[in-house]
């Protein structure tokens, strides 16, 4: 059974659209990632989490949105993508970061997270200050809607080569023995104290199957000997006069109402679930 932990903060980090944290601050090709982590979301995690000089890692940093904040809050990035094209495009946010004059800096490198003590530099072990990752939802993705002549087509909504041994196209029993992996290694990155931020949401995998990611996530971290400390929900919406605002894309609305006309009440997702672990003082 899935492991629960109460939420005890709330993070206002979609008060600006999506696009507008992103406009100049990442090359326009950053929107082909189907998965992005949001700008405000990865920087409130940094600026509360580290100080300035220390190192931050993200194992499955895609299109290199947690390096990219920790360069511009005076941090330095460390990051491992297993899918080329995505690393490609983190270097490239990487050099416009240093580029507008970003004090921190960051490596990207290509490979696969589950082995990641053979893809980072040995130097690494012991050092890191924040782990700051995402997992990916396998096919829940979400990627760009396009209205053509002939209906919606979406693009840009696939992780990646599913023989690559990308974690997205595995099914959910290999992506949480993926991550476990992807969690033990960081484990060893980290400096005694360091802490491991995951940012998730429950996944609905067929209709009357909704998977409590969060909680899962959670179990596979303690089982590493993570400790949890807190979880907090990180917004996806705008708060405007009390009221929410959603950020559901025209896909999101129509998935939501197709649902709801076949009895199922779901509804739109407002936020994202933050769980925030640390590694031990004396581990």
């Amino acid at each position: 059974m899935a492991e629960s932990l109460p939420v005890t903060s709330l993070w206002l980090t979609c008060q600006q659209p999506a696009r507008d944290q992103r406009r100049g601050r990442y090359v326009p090709a950053t929107s082909s990632h189907p998965g992005k982590m949001l700008p405000h979301l990865a920087a409130h995690a940094i600026s509360s989490y580290t100080a300035p000089g220390d190192l931050v890692f993200d194992p499955m940093c895609g299109s290199g949105t947690t390096l990219i904040e920790a360069m511009h809050l005076g941090r330095h990035g460390l990051g491992i993508d297993i899918e080329p094209r995505f690393t490609a495009l983190a270097a490239a946010n990487i050099a416009l970061a240093r580029s507008q004059g970003a004090t921190g800096s960051a490596r990207v490198f290509t490979g696969d997270a589950t082995t990641l003590l053979g893809v980072v530099p040995a130097s690494t072990v012991g050092r890191v200050g924040l782990v700051l990752t995402s997992p990916p939802y396998g096919r829940g993705t979400h990627g760009l809607v396009q209205v053509t002549g002939s209906g919606v087509r979406k693009r840009n909504h696939l992780y990646g080569d599913r023989e690559r041994g990308n974690l997205a196209y595995g099914g959910w029993s290999r992506l949480l023995d993926g991550f476990a992996a992807i969690l033990a290694a960081s484990y060893q990155l980290l400096r005694p104290g360091g802490t491991v931020v995951i940012t998730c949401r429950p996944v609905r995998h067929h209709r009357d199957d909704l998977i409590d990611l969060p909680g899962e996530l959670l179990a596979v971290a303690r089982s590493v000997g993570l400790i949890p400390v807190q979880r907090c929900a990180a917004m996806l919406a705008a708060v405007r006069d009390g009221q929410i605002v959603h950020r559901a894309s025209m896909f999101g609305l129509m998935a939501v109402r197709t649902s709801r006309a076949q009895g199922l009440p779901v509804h739109l997702i407002a936020h994202e679930d933050v769980l925030v672990l640390r590694r031990g003082p004396q581990s």
